[in-house]
């Protein structure tokens, strides 16, 4: 793995440090390129880009694969799950209102949360480095034992 850095043409500032962790994770989150700031890490609601607009980072090349969903469910069970069990201990409804109610509110969270997440996780794996492409493995042989 190597870390990508811009090259002189792709900055205006040429001498600018990389962007530190909390940056790259902050701007990650809110949609923009954690490298440069400016282009967009999603195309779509949570396809990420191929690469920056603006200076070109590799984007696609960062695979989040299964944080941002585990990372997003740990966040609304903890947001989530003290008020359903206040509301159970203090007025003990019916299952079906819990489901109604409840329900609806983790869908809603965990669909506001996952993007920003996924966005935060390809901010932190710019900091970790990039991966070059994949080249296709080559195609299995047919061995004949005649």
């Amino acid at each position: 793995m190597t870390r990508w850095e811009p090259t002189r043409s792709a900055t205006a500032d040429s001498t600018a440090s990389p962007s530190s962790f909390w940056t790259a994770v902050s701007r990650g989150a809110r949609n923009r390129c954690p490298v440069c700031g400016e282009g967009k890490v999603f195309r779509g609601y949570l396809r990420v880009v191929d690469e920056c607009e603006v200076c070109h980072a590799p984007l696609g090349s960062l695979r989040a694969d299964d944080l941002p969903p585990y990372v997003t469910i740990f966040v609304a069970g903890h947001v989530l799950f003290p008020p359903v069990l206040w509301v159970e201990k203090a007025w003990m409804p019916p299952m079906w209102l819990h489901m109604a109610v409840w329900l609806p509110a983790f869908t809603i969270a965990c669909i506001l949360l996952l993007r920003p997440i996924k966005g935060g996780t390809v901010g932190w794996m710019t900091r970790l480095g990039f991966d070059p492409p994949a080249e296709a493995p080559p195609a299995p042989q047919r061995i004949d034992h005649a």
